[in-house]
């Protein structure tokens, strides 16, 4: 006699495991816990098998008699059910592996040790913010150069060109590293690079020379309305001209006074190579007024708020605005802390230093491989050490 949802609700646990019997070989065993497991007994190639099917009530009898009909459709093909299950299984497997989000999942985690850990978080938030939840679920080899427009489309609908630009940068990466790893064939993010739309080139505001002596001037009194070590902050980044980021991030064993010189380690520059600052005596005697301020840290310049991270660019950028350089003061231009390299750069260039000397303090790569390796060995030390003391010179001489 068939089953029925009464009698299996009505089956209870005994001392020893028992079998419900149903139509077409389905069984449905009720453990002595109470648990029930269905099954379908059947016979392939001459053999007695046994295929499970689930477990009650999370498999209704009408849906366990829907997958025997599936099963016995198999038979009919010549086809092992319980074979075709794990393949079905792999195949579920497989395509998890697969998914957009979890291969560019690997290929972070692959990839992450080789960068800082700020910039990794800003790929991966990248990633969840504007990608995974449109294409994260799907396949990989599935994943269309139509869909990869859509989604730099709708950045740059919110005016975020450079997001575009590195969000079809990072999905191409991923798209090698999928190829690579055998998950496709082709890179659908290869031959994109055209479709951004471009951004006219905007330059980071910098000082005039002819502002710039009324800038030091200014900056010499912040500290009657402002705190100290933005102001020696914003000297140093005067004196030293690197980018915002690698003077707020320094630490104190960076520095070796007695060699006049500064190393910033490979890990917290843009390229990744280890950067060398000649220091002036000028910039020595702030770095001794530092120390009795931050001496105590390993950050030259930490935060208010934690004293293991270091002050934000913002500090130093509204710091410069209120000395009136927000370009919204009549007689002033606007100046952001970046801006100072492009002026020191103008004017060492305009006094005849050596422009490979001024490239190299700026820490500029030189794309030539050959011409790389010899200034990067070279690294016209001697020349930058007085380069470096000359424009120390010169802005003291501007504050008279």
């Amino acid at each position: 006699m068939p089953l029925t949802d009464t009698a299996i609700k009505q089956a209870k646990p005994r001392d020893d495991d028992y079998w419900l019997t149903d139509e077409k070989g389905l069984r449905l065993l009720v453990k002595t816990t109470g648990a029930k497991y269905w099954r379908l007994k059947y016979r392939f190639d001459g053999k007695q098998k046994t295929l499970a099917i689930g477990v009650y009530p999370s498999v209704t009898l009408k849906s366990a008699r829907e997958k025997v009909y599936e099963a016995r459709r198999l038979l009919d093909q010549g086809l092992d059910p319980s074979q075709e299950k794990q393949k079905e299984r792999r195949q579920v497997e497989h395509d998890h592996q697969n998914l957009f989000a979890v291969v560019a999942r690997e290929w972070w985690e692959h990839q992450k040790g080789t960068w800082t850990e700020d910039h990794a978080n800003r790929i991966w938030g990248r990633m969840v913010a504007d990608v995974i939840p449109l294409i994260g679920e799907k396949p990989i080899y599935d994943v269309q150069p139509h869909e990869i427009i859509a989604i730099v489309r709708r950045i740059e609908a919110r005016n975020a060109l450079d997001v575009a630009q590195r969000v079809l940068q990072d999905i191409g990466r991923i798209g090698s590293y999928a190829v690579a790893t055998d998950r496709m064939k082709i890179n659908p993010a290869r031959e994109l690079s055209g479709i951004l739309k471009s951004r006219k080139q905007e330059h980071r505001p910098s000082l005039p020379r002819e502002e710039l002596r009324g800038f030091l001037r200014d900056l010499d009194r912040y500290d009657e309305t402002g705190r100290l070590l933005t102001k020696l902050a914003i000297q140093l980044l005067v004196l030293t001209f690197v980018r915002s980021g690698e003077l707020r991030g320094a630490r104190w064993e960076e520095f070796d006074l007695k060699e006049k010189l500064w190393r910033i380690p490979g890990h917290r520059m843009k390229m990744k190579t280890e950067h060398l600052v000649p220091l002036a005596t000028q910039t020595i005697e702030i770095l001794k007024a530092l120390k009795p301020i931050s001496g105590q840290y390993e950050l030259l310049f930490p935060s208010e708020r934690s004293r293991n991270d270091c002050m934000s660019d913002g500090t130093l950028r509204l710091a410069i605005f209120r000395l009136g350089y927000d370009g919204k003061t009549v007689g002033k231009s606007k100046c952001v802390p970046h801006g100072f390299r492009a002026t020191a750069s103008s004017i060492l260039n305009e006094k005849g230093f050596n422009p490979d000397a001024i490239e190299r303090q700026l820490a500029h790569m030189e794309r030539n491989g050959v011409r790389a390796a010899y200034t990067h060995h070279a690294r016209y030390l001697e020349e930058r050490h007085n380069m470096m003391q000359w424009w120390a010179d010169f802005l003291d001489s501007l504050r008279v």
